[in-house]
């Protein structure tokens, strides 16, 4: 039996003075964690009895389709140079030398090594498909660790990978790992949206995110509470009002105007009396190409490559979309020289007009124009002349002007309407702390990496590929974030450290210090877990306790035992009610389908 008095839980009044969410406070003065460093955390015994019935969800569930592995953090880097990720990953990524002088790193996710061992093993589609996952520690140099467990540099993540012989294959592997994830996340207790998501920089062609709305979460989440659309900010689409376009003036050919100082689009629209959504707004942007092909160990030659924006004046871009659209490329704004040499032209007075755009994204030689999709089909639009104080009528993307490529570069914002057909109602926007993501890779590291099977026909073909994530720490954090008032938190009773406390009021009176006893050893022989608060403490102190540390049930053990009852709270609505002693365990049992 576990007894309060003999185990270390070092439960504070106050929270650490750097805490700025719930969990990170909650969790700090619980005992559950303590800093060993920026981004760096010990667990203490409750923090490591939560994450390890997290584990355990975590691996009950991934058994039913797949098989665990235990892979090496320390990688070397000829691993990660074979996927071109050596580079990619900058500064994000711990490295290290060896005595010989050998770069190695810190694993932060394991696709390389995994398609490692499968290019060495697999050799036939007989032997697929494959689901492999492991339970391991990953390592990400974050910039900016904060918010406690949500932004750290150590940090323990189930990782899973999927090999198929061909698409329906691994449609078939991803529905699983969605289906195992939704059984994980409902079996911890989460309350949670699958969304549309962006790959990001681990390439493929569908992803989805498993979130938690919470005001400590980072990312941004869209979604409408009529339908079941959702999606990530970089996802995001919305169904845009239609717009009356302006006529045409004079022939209906570019018409320069004189707009003297203005140079904003609010500026520009009130000026000459019209509506935002009739102007265009001109984005400068560079582009850095790289010369060196995926896979070699040299790095070429990078150059810069002008990328220009036009959206609706009164739209947002959203820089996901735009790596998006340029595959992932790095961009940064303008410089004032660089956009004198491109539009001859000072900044508030750009437009596409008189500039050899490229016809494609694979012509080189020329600056690309990227044009957002809520222009296209829009007509006499209002933009830039490339001339200080003056603007341009009757632009129409297509005819006046030709765009590189259509693409979608818009924000959405809340009040959006919904895109799902026949909904119409509006977006909301919400903060969330992601705990899952399932991604579609496709070929993107078998190929790379040289990993290859023989089909049916006896034809030599690369596996396709799916790789899908859980953070551990993350579904604690979140349900810390869910579930927390003023005196602290609780836990769902599957993660929580302890099911049930037992609260001995008076251990100095024998009768009550014996009935807690008896009522401990009940319930623990019971299958529940059961932690008795047999401290020489006041039972004020005891409870303020047992309120912060995440247990989701209390009992009190203490005059009413002379009655054959004591009191249970559960910790989530602070309800009480009175047990008769002599049925606490079927008053347990008859909770635990509820409560689990």
């Amino acid at each position: 039996m576990h007894r309060w008095s003999q185990l270390f839980i070092p439960t504070l009044r106050e929270a650490p003075a750097d805490a700025e969410v719930a969990s990170h406070k909650l969790l700090v003065r619980a005992g559950y964690i303590r800093q060993l460093g920026a981004g760096i955390y010990s667990f203490l015994f409750l923090g490591n009895r939560t994450t390890q019935k997290i584990m355990g969800i975590v691996r009950q569930e991934m058994d039913k389709i797949g098989q665990e592995f235990y892979l090496p953090a320390l990688n070397p880097r000829e691993i990660w140079e074979a996927s071109g990720r050596w580079a990619a990953m900058g500064d994000n990524m711990f490295r290290l030398k060896d005595r010989k002088g050998a770069d190695l790193c810190l694993g932060m996710t394991h696709e390389e090594v995994m398609t490692d061992i499968a290019r060495k093993e697999l050799r036939s589609y007989k032997q697929l498909p494959q689901i492999w996952y492991q339970i391991q520690t990953k390592f990400r140099d974050e910039p900016r660790p904060k918010s406690g467990l949500l932004r750290v540099r150590q940090f323990l993540m189930k990782d899973a990978y999927s090999f198929d012989i061909d698409a329906p294959g691994l449609d078939a592997s991803y529905q699983k790992h969605y289906d195992t994830y939704c059984r994980i996340f409902d079996r911890c207790g989460l309350k949670y949206r699958v969304i549309d998501a962006h790959s990001g920089a681990m390439g493929g062609s569908q992803s989805q995110e498993f979130m938690v709305r919470t005001p400590a979460g980072e990312d941004q989440i869209v979604s409408c509470e009529k339908c079941n659309y959702a999606a990530n900010m970089e996802k995001a689409t919305s169904r845009l009002a239609p717009v009356e376009d302006l006529k045409a003036e004079g022939d209906g050919q570019p018409l320069e105007v004189h707009t003297p100082g203005q140079k904003t689009i609010e500026d520009v629209a009130r000026f000459l009396g019209v509506s935002p959504k009739n102007k265009i707004k001109t984005l400068a942007m560079m582009m850095t190409e790289e010369d060196a092909p995926i896979g070699t160990k040299t790095p070429g030659k990078s150059r810069t490559r002008a990328v220009v924006l036009l959206m609706r004046g009164d739209h947002q871009m959203n820089e996901a979309k735009l790596s998006t659209a340029v595959a992932g490329k790095q961009t940064r704004p303008m410089q004032e020289e660089e956009i004198r040499d491109l539009f001859h032209s000072p900044a508030g007075y750009l437009g596409p007009l008189g500039i050899d755009w490229a016809k494609d994204m694979k012509d080189s030689g020329k600056p690309i124009l990227l044009v957002d999709e809520a222009l296209e089909g829009r007509v006499n639009l209002i933009g830039g002349a490339n001339k200080e104080d003056y603007h341009v009528k009757n632009l129409t993307p297509g005819k006046t002007f030709h765009p590189t490529a259509y693409a979608d570069l818009r924000a959405v914002t809340a009040g959006d309407e919904c895109p799902s057909v026949g909904c119409g109602a509006a977006l909301r926007i919400d903060t969330a702390v992601e705990i899952g993501h399932i991604f579609k890779l496709g070929y993107k590291y078998s190929q790379s990496m040289g990993a290859r099977v023989l089909d049916r026909n006896g034809k030599e073909v690369a596996p396709i590929m799916g790789s899908y994530g859980i953070g551990i720490e993350r579904i604690l954090t979140a349900a810390v974030e869910q579930n927390n008032d003023e005196n602290g938190f609780w836990l769902p009773p599957s993660i929580a450290p302890f099911e049930v406390v037992v609260v001995s009021t008076n251990p100095k009176d024998e009768s009550i210090r014996s009935t807690a006893e008896d009522i401990a050893q009940q319930l623990e022989g019971s299958g529940f877990d059961v932690l008795l608060d047999d401290r020489d403490e006041r039972p004020g102190v005891k409870f303020k306790d047992a309120d912060l540390v995440g247990i989701p049930f209390r009992v009190n053990v203490g005059k009413k035992v002379t009655e054959g009852i004591v009191e249970v709270v559960r910790r989530s609505t602070r309800e009480s009610v009175d047990v008769k002693i002599s049925a606490i365990t079927e008053y347990f049992q008859d909770l635990r389908p509820a409560a689990r």
